[in-house]
């Protein structure tokens, strides 16, 4: 769809993009237990470039509680050890060799608030995102109105649609964030 002056599809398609991003993210707060998906987020500076944890080791998960690496690169086990402790998990490794296993500590009241905290950190970061996205489709609308391409009134039914699909995008976030608040907080 697509009202004077302003591509629709194409703001929702990238608005769409900020939500995505935001489930990969909450995929990864797990609630106490392993999943290799839980590394997902975290990326790597190897070779000197940022690069997702799974192309620079092997990820499984041997026990329910338990999630093992296995670096290919010796020099890079400290890169990776650094990169988990930096991610905000909670997670610490424990080095053995080029092997790295990452205990799932049992969630108590204190960690599940944290994961709340981070949740809602991925959340505005997706917010922000959005609002972005949005003030491109508006500069765009005000462009066409200012080189003579479309009416003011043309000009307010494009921002009232583009605020109406920020709004809708948004009110997606907070169901999501409200869903994985849940989670966490079930024991």
């Amino acid at each position: 769809m697509s009202v004077e002056g302003v591509d629709l599809d194409d703001l929702s398609r990238r608005m769409q993009g900020a939500l995505s991003v935001l489930k990969t993210e909450f995929s990864g707060l797990r609630t106490g237990r392993a999943s290799a998906s839980m590394l997902d987020p975290i990326s790597v500076d190897a070779y000197g470039q940022s690069m997702p944890l799974n192309q620079v080791g092997t990820v499984n998960v041997p026990e329910p509680r338990m999630v093992a690496i296995q670096v290919w690169d010796k020099g890079m086990v400290s890169a990776v050890e650094k990169a988990i402790r930096e991610s905000n998990l909670g997670l610490n490794p424990v080095v053995d060799g080029q092997l790295l296993r990452l205990p799932i500590p049992e969630l108590n009241q204190e960690r599940r608030q944290e994961l709340i905290k981070v949740a809602h950190k991925y959340a505005e970061q997706a917010k922000v995102a959005i609002r972005h996205v949005r003030r491109d489709g508006m500069d765009t609308a005000k462009k066409a109105e200012k080189d003579g391409d479309i009416s003011q009134d043309d000009l307010h039914v494009a921002s009232d649609e583009v605020q109406k699909l920020t709004d809708a995008k948004i009110a997606e976030v907070d169901t999501m964030l409200a869903k994985k608040e849940q989670e966490i907080s079930q024991v």
